[in-house]
């Protein structure tokens, strides 16, 4: 019986349709045991995709719909996720939006996204959002956001250091995207660092996605990665 594979890695199924993230999956195989599932296949069977890997495939489960809304509403579309039996779902950090999802969670863990991965400076200045260097903000919204009852946050590798370093959080999991193998192109991956720096800085888990399900060998492309992390 082989090991079984290392779920620090979070392959996300960023494609089309449930039909191709299953058969991603099956290339895959036993490879890798943790999915993330995003809002751009919800209209293409990603609930059903989810239900499937997990109940039939024993995969675990990245919901990653970054929900944000008023509480009241927040509290009523976790509570109906909660029926998937996932295993993380994402919320945006802000304290009201992590409490309400907090209250309905039940088994899941609920993790709060501080500074989209893909935004620099510049595009925080675009959207109004107050002065100071994103690590410095991203610092402060992960620590408003585990304070209000997050199991985790959502950070780039870049501040994974920064926020494993706060007092809220201890016991507390850091997942990071923007984690490129060295050499990959960025796409639209803007704070970058590699699978090895990411779990040295911190990270519990890390997220990739384009790397593995656009290589010529996927499951190759995955195991790589692994072996950077050993």
């Amino acid at each position: 019986m082989s090991a079984p594979a290392d779920d620090r890695l979070i392959v996300a199924l960023d494609v089309p349709n449930a039909l191709e993230g299953l058969q991603m999956a099956e290339r895959l195989g036993d490879a890798v045991s943790f999915y993330k599932i995003g809002l751009g296949m919800l209209t293409g069977g990603g609930l059903a995709l989810a239900n499937e890997l997990k109940s039939d495939h024993g995969k675990r489960i990245f919901l990653d719909m970054k929900l944000f809304d008023i509480g009241a509403t927040i509290e009523a579309a976790v509570g109906g996720l909660s029926q998937f039996d996932l295993d993380f779902l994402t919320v945006h950090g802000d304290p009201h939006v992590v409490r309400a999802a907090a209250q309905a969670k039940r088994d899941m863990k609920i993790l709060a996204v501080t500074i989209l991965t893909s935004l620099d400076r510049a595009d925080l200045d675009a959207g109004l959002m107050v002065p100071g260097d994103i690590k410095d903000l991203v610092q402060t919204r992960a620590a408003r956001a585990l304070e209000a009852g997050a199991d985790g946050v959502i950070a780039s590798p870049q501040e994974a250091a920064l926020i494993r370093a706060l007092p809220e959080a201890a016991g507390k999991l850091i997942v990071t995207p923007g984690v490129r193998p060295a050499g990959a192109a960025l796409g639209d991956q803007k704070r970058v660092m590699t699978p090895r720096e990411a779990v040295a800085a911190g990270a519990d888990h890390i997220v990739v996605g384009r790397p593995i399900h656009a290589a010529a060998d996927p499951r190759a492309a995955a195991q790589a990665i692994l072996s950077e992390l050993i």
